[in-house]
């Protein structure tokens, strides 16, 4: 095997400032120091198997030193895409232990078909030490029928190419689960140059490679949360500037015979990449009248979101402009068709006076609203209007329902619960003081499992 340069890991300073610095200095001179040991040691015979063995053992030391010095360094910098696979390290081991305890040899001579195997590569292979050795011909069977193949190919490539050893193998021992072997080692050449025989270290990596596939594991998990986030904040952020805050009550109108209390809430799907166009909406208009509208456009991401926008943006300015509940949906209808990516879209918009405590809606191939009173609730009974974005020229017609003191609207996106489900939640809404009370029970109730989908809810309380 060829031999390290000292001059190509020059030992570094010790930082000024840092306990992970100052241990990351401490093994880059280390690996200097061994690099010099290593590079005296290779002026040595090199059929001295005492050599073969020491400088084996070097470039173990020298794999364990990279891994820890790598290490250090991401724990100072912080995670870090994981570099690829490098050429195998040595394993950590106990403090109690020496470096020959942790390491196994063999050799093998082709002449005298003999093999002599250390007492430590018997306890990694998992064998008898009173069994002979096995060959090199009978070596595979200890071996995962996978890996065979690999081990045949490293020791034909020893023996008739003259090539050094280095790569990895699992086995099967007695007992346990397969284990990761290392293998490093050379052939020995008889002065005609032939190969006489092979010797080889072994050491078992197992616990070595477990703990590398779990830190891959973790960074990948990590980074795939991290994208997540990155994806997720431009699809929800202009959904959430338009909304109103989904945690304040609200009044309204803030002045008047008859107010309504209102809260809402919207629900995010279990994955967050799948952010989509669900909405709420609740406004107090110029003559006093209040809009309370709910929906939810098709598809996910930030182009729906972004469309989402634009139609609560629609949506505001027309009421705000006096425009009825089946007309306002009309006209957005046309406004999705014209789009330059036309997308399909429920709602439910409501338009309510407090004077006459009259809800006037209309519907756009969306839940009706439900009514609950006296602790009975009731789906209200639609007026006809189809989804918004399936026909150019649809005309959608509303309904009027006349509303009690003491009366609670739900409005809901599909993806929260099917409406039967929550008029069952009637005697425990009865219960509840106000209209943020009803939100939690229906969030808890019917909100709490994993969705595909995001879903809203909205619930406004006639107080007076």
């Amino acid at each position: 095997m060829p031999p390290h340069v000292s001059a190509d890991h020059p030992a570094a300073q010790p930082p000024a400032r840092g306990s992970v610095d100052a241990l990351i200095s401490q093994a880059r001179r280390l690996k200097g120091d061994m690099d010099a040991v290593r590079q005296d040691a290779a002026q040595g015979d090199a059929t001295d198997p005492e050599g073969r063995w020491q400088r084996a053992l070097y470039d173990l030391a020298r794999h364990q030193l990279d891994d820890l010095d790598a290490h250090l360094a991401q724990l100072r910098d912080g995670p870090r895409p994981a570099p690829p696979a490098g050429p195998p390290a040595a394993a950590a081991t106990a403090p109690r232990e020496s470096l020959l305890s942790r390491v196994g040899s063999a050799e093998w001579n082709l002449l005298t078909d003999e093999a002599v195997w250390s007492e430590e590569l018997y306890r990694i292979l998992g064998r008898d030490p009173a069994t002979p050795p096995l060959t090199l011909d009978e070596l595979p069977c200890l071996v995962l029928e996978e890996d065979r193949s690999k081990l045949t190919a490293m020791v034909t490539d020893c023996l008739v190419d003259a090539r050094p050893i280095d790569g990895e193998f699992r086995i099967l021992r007695p007992t346990g689960p397969p284990r990761t072997v290392h293998m490093m080692g050379e052939p020995v050449l008889d002065s005609d140059g032939a190969t006489a025989s092979m010797w080889a270290v072994l050491r078992d990596v197992s616990e070595l490679r477990r703990n590398q596939r779990a830190v891959r594991e973790s960074h990948d998990s990590m980074q795939a949360r991290r994208q997540a986030q990155t994806e997720h904040r431009p699809a929800v952020e202009p959904r959430e500037t338009v909304l109103p805050p989904h945690r304040v009550p609200l009044r309204l109108p803030h002045e008047g015979p008859s107010a309504l209390d209102v809260a809402a809430r919207c629900l995010p799907a279990a994955t967050a990449s799948l952010i989509g166009g669900d909405w709420y909406d609740a406004l107090e208009l110029p003559d006093g009248d209040t809009l309370l509208s709910v929906g939810d456009l098709t598809g996910h991401g930030p182009a729906v979101t972004s469309n989402t926008a634009m139609l609560l943006g629609a949506l505001r300015g027309m009421a705000m402009a006096g425009t009825r509940p089946a007309r306002l949906l009309t006209l957005l209808n046309q406004l999705l068709d014209a789009t330059v990516r036309p997308v399909l879209g429920s709602a439910v918009c409501c338009r309510y006076r407090p004077r006459t405590r009259t809800l006037v809606w209309a519907q756009a191939g969306h839940p009706a609203p439900l009514l609950f009173r006296n602790g009975t609730g009731r789906r209200l009974r639609a007026p006809n209007g189809v989804l918004l974005g399936a026909a150019p020229r649809a005309a959608y017609e509303h309904a009027e329902e006349p509303l009690r003191e003491g009366d609670l609207i739900l409005l809901h996106t599909d993806a929260l619960a099917p409406a039967d489900r929550l008029l069952a939640l009637a005697p425990l809404l009865d219960g509840a003081r106000t209209a943020e009370e009803c939100v939690e029970a229906a969030v808890q109730e019917c909100g709490e499992a994993e969705r595909t989908d995001d879903a809203c809810v909205l619930v406004a309380r006639v107080t007076r």
